[in-house]
C-alpha cells in the first residue's frame, strides 16, 4: 500500500465528456449535499495515523473474541509473561481476595515475590477496600464508576490490583450492548494494554487484523452517514473558503488530510457556476496510509475523480497529491505560486502533530508557523473537542470516557443495537483511537486532541486572526441537522462552531487568516 515519495500531478483541459453528473448539486446550496454512498463517495474518519476519521488514523481494533455469538466481551490482552496463564491469574486473585478478607495477616506472611515473580509488593497485594468499592459497583451495575475505580489503580500503578478489579468488571462490558457498556469494553482494553505496557506493540499487531480496503471504506463511508460531524467539517470549511475566495480568478487549496476528495465535490461544482465563467482551480493534497488503504490506492486517485469532475464542469484544474507525513512538510513541498489565492484545509488532522511535550522540534506549531508564512487567504481548523493532549493519564481516561461515550450514544440514534455492521464499525473507526489515548505515551501516543481554546492560543503566536464564519454557515449546518436525531447541539462561539451531542461538544470548526 506504499506510495513513491514522488508527488502526483493531475491536470485537465475543459474539452473531455462528462462524468454523468454523479455528484450534481444546487450550486446555491452546495454545502448541504453529500455524496452517494458509492466507491465514488467520500469520507474522514477520527482515527489517528494509521489514520478517522476519522474520521482520524486510528489503528485498526479487532481482537477475535468480539466475534463470539454472543458478543459477550473477553479479552486476548494480558500482562506481559502472564498471557499463558490468565485464567490461573484471575484464580489466584479471586483466593487472594479470600484469604484477605478472613485473615489480616495475610499480606505479612504471603511470599508474594515467589508466586508472582515480582517484587514490588504495593502494586501486588489487592487492596481489599478497592474490591468492596468494586463488588458494590458491580451488584448495582454501575459500570461508570467500576471504570473509575479500574483506572484510578492504574494511574497509582497497582497493576495485579487493576487486574484483579478489571477481572470482576469484565462481565458488566459488551461490544454489542448499551453505548455505555460497549465504550466500556474498549476502554477497558485500553486499560490492560497500558497495565502490559503493550499499547504500541498492540496497535501495530492488530493491523494484520485489518477488514479489505473495501471493508474499511465501506466502515469509514457508514459512520459517515449515520453521523453529522464530518459533513459539518466539510460544510463549515466549505463556507468559509467560498466566502474567502468569492472574487479570485486563480486559486490554490491545500489539504492537510483529503482522504477520497469528497469535501471538494461540491465547491468545485459550486466556482464552475459563477455567473463570470469558472476560475482556475489548483488542489495540493496529502493523505496517510489508512485512506490510501480504504480507496484502494494511492493519490493519483482522488486527483483522476477530482479532474474528471473539473472537466465535466468546464473548470481548468490541477491536482498535486504529495504522499508525504504532515510531520515532515516542508514549504518546499506545497509548490505556492505568486498570484494564486491560497487557502488551507486543516480538518482532523494537526492533531496528530507531535508538539513540545513530544519532541523538540514541536511540529504543531511548527507546521501552523509554516501555514502563516504562506499568506494564505483563509485557513480552516476542524478538530475533536476534547482535552487529551498533555492531560495526565487519569485525567485523560475520564476525557476519554465522557468524549466517547458521547460518540457511541449518538451512533444509536442511527445504527440500531441490531445492524449487523455496527459492531464493525466502532471497531475498526473508534476502538483503536481509545487504547492509543489509554494505553500509549511519548511518540507512540498518536490521537493527541486538545480543545478550541488551545488551538486558538497556538494560532494567535503564530500570528493569525480569526476568521468568522457567516450566518450563511450556521444556516446551512442547521438544514443539515435537521435531518439527524434532535438530541445533537450546534453552537456559535466567539466565531466558531461547536457540534454536541446533548450537552458535550465533539467537534469544533473554526477560520483563520
Amino acid at each position: 500500500m506504499g506510495e513513491s515519495n514522488q508527488p502526483y500531478y493531475w491536470t485537465t483541459s475543459t474539452e473531455q465528456d462528462t462524468d454523468q453528473n454523479l455528484y450534481s448539486t444546487d450550486v446555491n446550496q452546495f454545502s448541504v449535499q453529500t455524496p452517494e454512498l458509492t466507491n465514488n463517495s467520500i469520507t474522514a474518519s477520527f482515527s489517528s495515523n494509521g489514520s478517522p476519521t476519522s474520521l482520524q488514523d486510528s489503528h485498526s481494533f479487532q481482537p477475535e473474541p468480539y466475534h463470539s455469538p454472543d458478543y459477550t466481551y473477553t479479552s486476548q490482552i494480558t500482562k506481559s509473561g502472564l498471557e499463558d496463564n490468565v485464567d490461573d491469574l484471575h484464580l489466584r486473585l479471586s483466593e487472594i481476595q479470600a484469604i484477605l478478607e478472613s485473615d489480616h495477616d495475610f499480606a505479612e506472611s504471603y511470599d508474594v515475590s515467589s508466586s508472582w515473580g515480582v517484587c514490588d509488593t504495593h502494586n501486588v497485594i489487592p487492596s481489599n477496600d478497592e474490591y468492596q468499592m468494586m463488588e458494590k459497583a458491580v451488584s448495582r451495575g454501575d459500570l461508570k464508576e467500576g471504570l473509575f475505580i479500574c483506572a484510578k489503580a492504574v494511574a497509582e500503578n497497582k497493576t495485579l490490583t487493576a487486574e484483579g478489579l478489571i477481572s470482576m468488571l469484565r462481565p458488566l462490558v459488551s461490544v454489542g450492548g448499551e453505548p455505555t457498556e460497549r465504550v466500556a469494553a474498549y476502554i477497558m482494553e485500553g486499560l490492560v494494554a497500558r497495565l502490559s505496557s503493550s499499547g504500541s506493540v498492540i496497535c501495530k499487531s492488530l493491523k494484520c487484523k485489518e477488514p479489505t480496503g473495501a471493508e474499511l471504506f465501506s466502515y469509514m463511508m457508514l459512520l459517515y452517514e449515520a453521523c453529522p460531524y464530518f459533513k459539518f467539517g466539510h460544510l463549515s470549511a466549505n463556507g468559509a473558503i467560498a466566502e474567502a475566495i468569492k472574487n479570485e480568478d486563480r486559486i490554490h487549496i491545500i489539504d492537510f488530510q483529503i482522504a477520497q476528495g469528497g469535501q471538494w465535490m461540491t465547491l468545485i461544482q459550486a466556482l464552475a457556476a459563477r455567473p463570470g465563467g469558472p476560475p482556475r482551480l489548483r488542489i495540493t493534497g496529502m493523505d496517510d496510509s489508512r485512506n490510501a488503504f480504504a480507496r484502494g490506492g494511492g493519490l493519483n486517485i482522488v486527483g483522476q475523480r477530482l479532474a474528471k469532475l473539473a472537466e465535466s464542469c468546464k473548470m481548468p484544474f490541477e491536482f498535486h497529491g504529495i504522499p508525504v507525513s504532515v510531520s515532515d512538510i516542508q514549504i518546499q513541498h506545497l509548490r505556492v505560486q505568486p498570484g494564486e489565492a491560497l487557502v488551507v484545509n486543516c480538518a482532523l488532522v494537526l492533531h496528530h502533530l507531535p508538539d513540545e511535550t513530544v519532541h523538540p522540534q514541536n511540529h504543531r506549531d511548527r507546521v501552523i508557523r509554516l501555514i502563516k508564512s504562506l499568506s494564505p487567504k483563509v485557513v480552516t481548523l476542524v478538530e475533536q473537542e476534547a482535552n487529551v493532549n498533555t492531560a495526565k493519564f487519569f485525567d485523560r481516561f475520564q476525557e476519554a470516557f465522557s468524549y466517547y461515550s458521547a460518540m457511541f450514544e449518538s451512533i444509536d440514534a442511527t445504527l440500531k443495537r441490531d445492524h449487523k455492521e455496527r459492531i464493525n464499525v466502532e471497531q475498526h473507526c473508534l476502538a483503536g483511537e481509545i487504547v492509543n489515548i489509554l494505553a500509549c505515551e511519548g511518540g507512540e501516543r498518536e490521537e493527541r486532541h486538545e480543545l478550541l481554546s488551545t488551538w486558538r492560543s497556538r494560532f494567535t503566536k503564530a500570528g493569525f486572526t480569526p476568521y468568522p464564519l457567516s450566518s450563511y454557515v450556521n444556516a446551512t449546518i442547521k438544514t443539515l441537522l435537521e435531518n439527524y436525531c434532535d438530541k445533537y447541539r450546534l453552537e456559535e462561539r466567539d466565531g466558531a462552531l461547536f457540534l454536541g451531542w446533548m450537552n458535550r461538544a465533539l467537534v469544533s470548526s473554526s477560520a483563520w487568516q
